[in-house]
């Protein structure tokens, strides 16, 4: 390591020592937060240590916009915060560097939308969302959608991590479903295990009224990845009994085994 790395490293450290230090989330806030996610609560002692640091170096580098009428509060950047924080828990904040911007709505919004078909002709439609995820930000999110996602969890439900997954998956250049790997091996190694099961995924729909995953996923291999990773953190158990290749891949790859933590294993 040369003298200038060695520098912006020591420069990096003390920054967030003094972030951590001087800004941290307070005690009160942090509490209510946890109650409100019994899906993070859960987590161990060192993981929320560890939760905490990095939700609060985030709620540093990342700006939070109201839109719709609604204030960006301290208590929803917190539960942003802490929910985008869990999938990078062990990955480090700066695989989310490539965006600054967090815009927050009330509730769902409908966004115009044009596609042009085969034969070059534009068709315009509207599409409602409750969060959405571009290529260098902003990262838009429904608050009653954030706000409800402790109840929505046992539907496997989460529209933060959501987002912030299709966040990782764009971090190569394209959102396909297939995250920045270390080597071509562990590239081929996803695609072949993520590949397959969304294929049985699709095809198990039709007999399959309640899957472990939302049936948003069959949209592309990009969705299926998101909505995986949502069971993943969400409701773990059920993903390792419905997906246990699945769960393993995202295992791998989030360095994370959140099905153990909640049996307390």
């Amino acid at each position: 390591m040369g003298p200038l790395a060695r520098w912006s490293n020591a420069w990096r450290d003390w920054r967030q020592n003094r972030v951590l230090s001087k800004r941290p989330i307070p005690d009160p806030l942090w509490l209510t937060t946890l109650a409100r996610y019994p899906f993070i609560a859960r987590r161990s002692t060192a993981d929320l240590a560890r939760l905490r640091q990095l939700a609060t170096l985030f709620l540093a580098e990342k700006e939070f916009t109201g839109a719709g009428g609604l204030q960006a509060t301290d208590e929803i950047a917190v539960a942003i915060a802490v929910q985008a924080c869990l999938p990078i828990l062990h990955l480090g904040l700066s695989a989310y560097d490539d965006f600054i911007g967090i815009v927050v709505h009330p509730d769902e919004v409908v966004a115009e939308r044009e596609v042009m078909d085969e034969d070059g002709i534009v068709h315009s439609y509207e599409e409602t969302l409750t969060g959405e995820a571009m290529s260098g930000g902003p990262v838009m999110l429904s608050w009653r959608d954030v706000a409800e996602a402790g109840e929505s969890a046992e539907q496997g439900y989460n529209v933060v991590i959501h987002e912030f997954v299709h966040v990782l998956d764009m971090r190569d250049g394209v959102a396909d479903g297939v995250p920045l790997l270390p080597n071509d091996a562990a590239r081929q190694r996803w695609i072949d295990v993520l590949d397959r099961e969304y294929e049985a995924f699709c095809d198990s729909l039709d007999n399959d009224p309640e899957p472990a995953i939302d049936p948003y996923g069959a949209e592309a291999p990009e969705e299926f990845f998101a909505v995986a990773a949502e069971a993943f953190f969400v409701s773990p158990q059920v993903l390792l009994h419905e997906h246990p290749a699945l769960y393993r891949l995202l295992q791998g790859y989030f360095r994370q085994d959140p099905a153990a933590e909640a049996t307390g294993s």
